[in-house]
């Protein structure tokens, strides 16, 4: 009988033992787990804050800059950095987080109504994309020859045409509804625009949103930007700061008025909006693009390096 106590205790030490061992391990676990927890949240906050300081310290430069560049009110300038192409360089680098979209958007004087000149054209094709998507505008051979020579060799017939077809109201409220900068169209003056809404109408055709949502007419109309062949403001300015950037653009030109709105990408895969309207300075012709490209190149420089 002693024998079978004496077993019988020796089992019921054995069991507290294992018990009390595993108690310490499942202890010992969760601490383990809370610190690294802990540790994961603090390096994660300190992640976050080194994103936020990169953030800060690009945009403070690029203000500066666009500030100087602004300062005579005879330039408007916005830029805004899009996400960079999936699966590209660019989306897969340690640096991804620093160009989340919209994140270093910087402008100056970009909410003035200046002389848009020819890139009021962009207006004209998103009001025909809106036209197109009721089913009121097809791409006919007479409107895919106008349309192709309104933006590549910027010439004003067919714009003029779809103006008096529409008539200016009637489009000047559609820009309006879009909730960009309205009236661009007036009778007897030369059209105006801000610099944000371009930029606003950009993004919608960067990203295939809105009145752009068509992937065949986005892509056409990109390709077409691509190709237009004023190419001395913004293509060359990108191409100055990195060798193979590659932009979809459109240009305005009128007496002192040289502008340029366009799509850029770097051969990283980074992408940006830009717009740069300008005036006065002397400018006549095709004279201000020399300044636009140099304004572009030092904010690639600034936001993405050279």
């Amino acid at each position: 009988m002693k024998k079978k106590l004496f077993y019988l205790l020796l089992l019921l030490s054995v069991i507290v033992g294992i018990l009390i061992y595993r108690t310490n391990q499942q202890v010992n676990h969760q601490s383990a787990d809370t610190a690294n927890a802990a540790s994961s949240n603090e390096n994660s906050k300190s992640n976050q804050q080194t994103i936020k300081t990169k953030q800060t310290k690009i945009k403070q430069k690029l203000q500066k800059y666009l500030d100087t560049v602004t300062a005579d009110k005879t330039a408007s300038v916005s830029f805004y950095n899009l996400s960079p192409v999936s699966g590209s360089k660019a989306a897969k680098s340690s640096n991804a987080a620093v160009y989340q979209e919209g994140k270093l958007a910087v402008s100056a004087n970009a909410h003035t109504a200046e002389v848009a000149a020819s890139t009021f054209k962009l207006f004209i094709t998103a009001f025909l994309m809106k036209e197109k998507q009721a089913g009121n505008f097809s791409w006919t051979t007479a409107n895919q020859s106008g349309f192709e020579n309104m933006i590549v060799y910027s010439q004003n017939d067919y714009a003029d045409e779809q103006l008096s077809n529409y008539g200016l109201s009637t489009i000047n409220s559609f820009i309006a509804n879009q909730g960009w900068y309205s009236p661009v169209f007036v009778e007897g003056q030369d059209a105006e625009t801000t610099a944000t809404s371009l930029i606003y109408l950009l993004k919608q055709l960067a990203e295939g949103t809105g009145v752009f949502s068509n992937s065949s007419d986005r892509n056409y109309i990109l390709g077409l930007m691509k190709k237009q062949v004023y190419r001395k403001g913004i293509p060359t300015g990108a191409a100055e700061a990195m060798k193979g950037t590659t932009v979809q653009d459109k240009v305005g030109f009128l007496d002192d008025t040289n502008n340029d709105a366009g799509i850029v990408t770097l051969p990283n895969g980074q992408r940006y909006l830009l717009v740069v309207m300008t005036h006065g300075h002397n400018q006549s012709g095709f004279s201000g693009f020399p300044r636009i490209a140099k304004i572009t190149k030092h904010i690639q420089e600034i936001v993405y390096g050279n």
